[in-house]
């Protein structure tokens, strides 16, 4: 038997930690199933490697994303038994009442500031920056679609006062039929609530009940969590496919600055978990790996939700009391990454159109962001939707949507892992402060 050559001896025993590492950890397959669609998407790509005819690669991207589509199905099917099990159980903790209480007091604040920093950061680059003056609007508006249609986004506009009542829900079905997550949001606090103040041994069976709705959520998510790696590799694929490099190059100005607010913000997080939480900045930045990984893949912080639950628990050490009330309700009010691309976008289309700014306006842009962001459904493309609103408050052009289609959706990507990082942060900050 002839003896192994002494290259693939030194492969086996180079490679070997590194197949084991993708093997066991889900954070190293979703990077590289992420390289991978990349590269895989560039190449078919009509804009990029043209190996193929533009019909067929957008075919072959029909096929290629479906396993990510069926990912995100399978987690939509059962984000809402899991948003409201998980927030009835967490609330209606009666050992806990006073912690929980505390909690609830400490936790909108909290989300209001951390939005607020946000905001700011986002508006002090695009000011600085000023990437609309890098733009040849006739040229780019030639080569970019259309804009989506943003009537949603405008009848969606109302009083304070309706926005407030509006948050009670008059009909649960209904609200679970449109996926109004904030209105079911304060139902389960208010079911939670209900359960909190009733002796447990007359409502022992409804609590069996809602924790079996939540064992079998959990079930179906770790059934879809087989395909993350799969899904990831399709979705980016598909993304590449379709947008090219063209249109990236062409908005690398805008896409720059909003990526270096994201990541601004980010470095913000990690001086709240030293300061505010007393935690290991690098501990902490490893623990979240996977679920920063799959958000950027997914655009979705619902889909990721349940994968957010598990690192708190498990990796970041939080009570699941904790991490049940706030991780539910930070993919559905604190959209921090959001709030700055929002933000920047509506600053950056200012500067395009020649938009003057004055300080009043830009302190209504703030407030509207705040507020629009809040609230806003945890899934992909939905900032756009909500951007309309924004940009007509601050009077400039909704039809500049157009301009920052083509690159929203890989914004989209990078603002959604800073959004469920923020999450988890606040787990950590919520978890020392009660």
């Amino acid at each position: 038997m002839p003896a192994p050559h002494p290259l693939s001896q030194w492969a086996e025993t180079s490679l070997q930690p590194l197949i084991k590492l993708i093997r066991y950890q889900l954070w190293a397959q979703i990077l590289l199933a992420l390289a991978l669609g990349l590269v895989v998407g560039t190449w078919l790509s009509p804009e990029g490697g043209r190996a193929v005819s533009p019909e067929l690669a957008y075919s072959l991207a029909e096929w290629i994303k479906l396993p990510g589509t069926l990912f995100l199905n399978l987690i939509q099917m059962v984000v809402i038994p899991l948003v409201i099990s998980s927030i009835v159980l967490g609330v209606s903790s009666g050992s806990e009442g006073d912690a929980l209480q505390r909690l609830g007091i400490r936790i909108a604040p909290y989300f209001v500031l951390t939005t607020t920093v946000a905001v700011t950061i986002g508006i002090s680059l695009a000011l600085l920056i000023q990437p609309g003056n890098y733009v040849d609007v006739d040229a780019l508006m030639s080569s970019t679609p259309v804009a989506a249609n943003t009537d949603t986004a405008v009848s969606a506009r109302a009083s304070l006062p309706q926005h407030i009542s509006n948050l009670i829900p008059t009909n649960v079905t209904r609200a679970i039929s449109e996926q109004s997550m904030l209105q079911l949001v304060i139902f389960s606090i208010f079911v939670g609530l209900a359960l909190a103040s009733i002796p447990r041994k007359r409502i022992a069976a409804l609590r069996d009940v809602v924790e079996g709705v939540q064992e079998v959520s959990m079930k179906v998510v770790s059934w879809a969590m087989l395909l993350a790696p799969y899904a990831v590799f399709g979705l980016i694929a598909d993304i590449a496919i379709r947008v090219g490099l063209d249109v990236l190059l062409g908005m690398s100005a805008y896409v720059g600055t909003v990526i270096l607010g994201l990541f601004s913000l980010y470095l913000s997080y990690l001086l709240i978990i030293k300061v505010l939480a007393q935690r290991s900045v690098i501990q902490f930045a490893k623990a979240i790996r996977p679920a920063q990984l799959l958000a950027f893949s997914t655009s979705s912080s619902a889909a990721v939700m349940p994968l957010s639950l598990q690192t708190a628990q498990q990796d970041l050490q939080i009570d699941e009391s904790t991490a049940r009330f706030v991780i539910p309700l930070g993919a559905t009010i604190n959209m921090d990454g959001t709030a700055l691309y929002q933000v920047i976008a509506a600053v950056f289309l200012a500067q395009v159109f020649g938009v003057e700014m004055e300080l009043h306006q830009i302190i209504l842009l703030a407030v509207t962001t705040v507020g629009a962001s809040i609230g806003s459904p945890s899934t992909p493309g939905v900032g756009i939707v909500i951007l309309a609103t924004v940009l007509t408050s601050v009077g400039i052009p909704a039809e500049g949507i157009a301009l920052i289609l083509g690159v929203d959706r890989i914004l989209d990507m990078c603002r959604t892992a800073v959004n469920v990082s923020g999450d988890l942060v606040a787990c950590c900050v919520m978890q020392r402060w009660v």
